[in-house]
């Protein structure tokens, strides 16, 4: 007795050190993962550039696939248990998050498109509004995805040929079905599905196959993702460099023989009396029935409108880095292709590369090029002027302005060659003379966000016929299942339903192989070991269906009567899984969402607060700032504390705090010779700030608590299986000589 109550003790102490250690780091990840929306807000980059997902905190049961599967790092993390969107401006709408949440609480959707005049106006076919039969397919539709683009092409061809075989008019040999133009992937895409479809096509492109690609520099690895290119098949990997790219794309072609026209300047459209579209071109006038415009965005580099802009030694991309050695070089420009380019150039022998950067920090980099270039810079491989800006250009130095406000100075460098990366002029005066709208009146209202349904309804349902099968075979052989232990052995149905024979065993086998699908879920999840077979979704559904049908299989086969064995506590178990199942897939979600909104709460105080105070800063010394920082550290205060009685100190001693910080406060806002409408606002809004993250905190604590059902899942899981395996190993060595004695 005494070593059963001393090896207890030590479980139960080691059980509550690790669930204290846990709980401290996941508090520290909540903290971490908060922060760093907060850097997000301050840089401009949690908003979407087009495309973002939207978690549902009603349904998220925090597991965090989603954050796992986005290729592109810090889009989304998990915060009190759920997914939320961090780094929005970092999404690129690769939709893998969506297609990944195994309860399918994630949909993508767009920014607030409504003062946008960058982007054009499409029907859900790619079709320009009020010009049927001109298509837009790629970048060109903000999209920048190489997956992307291809799957416009090739719905763009799909288009077009129904609206050939819905048309009335003859086919004439001199009049083209679809005209592309632009020979990237979307416009390669376009044309391979125009051609398995049986159409006439033709692509235009003013320099080689590739389009946008064949400006990347050398080496460039581009992601793809699995793709499938029609008449040729999946691109099954993730990466290809530019070349390998280039050279899959001239294979294609040559192997289906796709009419291109390189080295052909677009120029323009027109109608021809008889509606087909008469298509321009420095080779010629071609006409055609459906048009699809494929040519990207970045069209002319867009200058700086500085001297000395027009020499030499400025350009507006590079091809190869390792062209450039012993050269003091100077990179314009905070974006992706500028940092890759500042990245590469500093890497060759003897160069001195400064980057200029017209913003503060950074805040549409991804996230691997954010840390590469912070590193490079501490590392002094790099020097970074941010909150500069390029005066002029001379021959043998450059002139910059730097800082902003009453703070500029001008610097002059040494300097040899200038890349500028500002981004490209997009055709837009093109596009809009062939009939392409950018008015976002005439854009087709954004589909809303609805309540996709849940697909666990339907298993429940399911589960739910299926159990009512089996319960009306237990209710049709009721008077052998109200039979004792002991009349059951004279019973005419015993050697039918009993565990060892007939029904009773298979439905011992049909329990055992629900619970084999059931861990099938586990792998299917895992990052590390992914397989793609049916969507995480359907495989969620199916863990569920399995593990309830299991429950009543294995409550068959015991016929109603488990015992103080092996099988009856593996029974128990899987009741007790069912169970801890259903607690997580329903009323863990609760409470996760209630501290999310608690933390959007928060974050709306301290807009408020930065809107009231923005003033304040320059008439009064700063004080707005001190102002933020005084009610940041007072949130903190209630809002972190590691442990559970710091907690429980903090609602005994936190009101206290809280009216001395308000005082100070309030006495220094007098001093400064604020309003006393102005004064009493900024107490209303730190009083809110302190509460809402004092509650905050507490439904972090009651998270905590509710999670723990996660590892007993797990344990119990464990248990569970290894019981069955016992059960069944057992059963096979001794079944016969336990049905010689029956």
């Amino acid at each position: 007795m005494t070593w059963a109550l001393l090896i207890t003790l030590v479980l139960v102490l080691g059980i509550a050190l690790v669930a204290l250690i846990a709980q401290r780091a996941e508090l520290r990840r909540t903290h971490e993962g908060l922060e760093e929306r907060s850097r997000a807000r301050e840089r401009g980059s949690h908003a979407a550039r087009l495309q973002y997902p939207v978690p549902d905190l009603a349904k998220c049961i925090g597991c965090g696939t989603c954050v796992a599967a986005c290729p592109e790092e810090g889009v989304l993390q998990v915060i009190h248990g759920q997914a939320v969107v961090v780094h929005g401006a970092r999404c690129v709408g690769h939709g893998v998050c969506a297609k990944e949440c195994p309860v399918g609480a994630i949909a993508l959707t767009f920014g607030d498109l409504t003062e946008r005049r960058d982007l054009p106006a499409l029907t859900p076919d790619f079709e320009a509004v009020g010009s049927p039969g001109l298509y837009l397919a790629g970048e060109v539709t903000g999209f920048s995805l190489i997956r992307t683009a291809i799957t416009h092409g090739v719905a763009v061809a799909r288009a077009a040929s129904e609206r050939v075989r819905s048309s009335d008019v003859t086919p004439t040999s001199d009049v083209l079905d679809l005209a592309i133009v632009g020979a990237g992937p979307a416009g390669l895409a376009c044309a391979l599905e125009a051609k398995r479809l049986g159409l006439r096509a033709v692509i235009l492109e003013q320099e080689r196959l590739g389009g946008t690609v064949t400006s990347y520099p050398r080496r460039k690895l581009v992601m793809t993702q699995p793709v499938e290119l029609p008449l040729h098949g999946k691109l099954t990997r993730t990466t290809y460099s530019k070349e390998e790219l280039l050279e899959l794309w001239e294979e294609v072609v040559r192997e289906h023989e796709i009419e291109i026209l390189t080295q052909c300047n677009f120029t323009g459209l027109d109608r021809s009396p008889d509606g087909n579209f008469l298509v321009y071109s420095s080779r010629g006038t071609l006409e055609a029935r459906n048009v699809c415009i494929a040519i990207g965005r970045r069209g002319t580099p867009r200058k700086l409108g500085v001297r000395g802009e027009e020499s030499s030694k400025v350009a507006y991309s590079l091809m190869d880095a390792q062209s450039y050695t012993n050269r003091r070089i100077l990179v314009v420009g905070g974006g992706d292709s500028a940092i890759e380019a500042a990245l590469g150039l500093a890497e060759q022998t003897g160069n001195q590369v400064t980057l200029s950067y017209r913003r503060a920090h950074f805040n549409r980099l991804k996230l691997r090029n954010e840390e590469r270039v912070h590193e490079a810079i501490r590392a002094g491989h790099l020097e970074c002027l941010f909150e500069s800006q390029v005066r002029s250009i001379e021959s043998g130095e450059v002139e910059l302005e730097l800082g902003v406000g009453d703070t500029l100075q001008v610097v002059r460098i040494p300097n040899d060659d200038v890349f500028v990366f500002a981004g490209g002029l997009a055709p837009f005066p093109l596009l809009e003379s062939c009939g392409v709208s950018f008015d976002p009146a005439d854009r087709p209202p954004a589909e809303a966000l609805s309540d996709r349904g849940n697909s666990l309804v339907k298993v429940l349902g399911a589960a739910l016929i299926l159990a009512l099968a089996v319960l009306g075979w237990i209710v049709a052989y009721g008077s052998y299942y109200d039979l004792s232990p002991a009349q059951r052995l004279g019973a005419e149905a015993h050697d039918l339903l009993r565990p060892g024979g007939g029904l009773g065993l298979a439905f011992g086998i049909v329990g055992a192989s629900l619970i084999a699908i059931n861990l099938a879920y586990l792998p299917r999840r895992s990052p590390s070991i992914r397989f793609q077979l049916g969507s995480l979704q359907h495989w969620m559904s199916a863990h569920v269906l399995s593990g309830i049908l299991a429950l009543v299989a294995v409550i068959a086969h015991s016929a109603l009567q488990p015992k103080h064995t092996v099988g009856g506590h593996a029974l128990a178990g899987l009741a007790f899984l069912v169970a801890t199942g259903a607690i997580g897939r329903y009323f863990y979600s609760f409470v996760p969402h209630a501290a999310n909104g608690r933390e959007l709460q928060i974050d709306e105080v301290r807009a408020r607060l930065a809107g009231l105070t923005a003033e304040w800063d320059r008439e009064k010394s700063h004080f707005g700032d001190r102002v933020r920082r005084e009610i940041d550290r007072l949130v903190q205060s209630g809002q972190w504390k590691s442990g559970l009685f710091q907690r429980v100190l903090l609602l005994v001693t936190g009101e206290r705090r809280l009216r001395r910080t308000l005082r100070r406060i309030e006495r220094d806002a007098v001093q400064e010779g604020l309003a006393g409408d102005q004064v009493s606002e900024l107490l209303v809004l730190a009083r809110r700030a302190y509460r809402e993250a004092l509650v905050a905190a507490h439904f972090e604590d009651l998270r905590s608590l509710i999670a723990s059902w996660r590892y007993f899942h797990r344990w119990v899981a464990l248990l569970m299986v290894a019981l069955v395996v016992i059960h069944i190993v057992t059963a096979l060595q001794y079944g016969s000589a336990f049905e010689g004695g029956n």
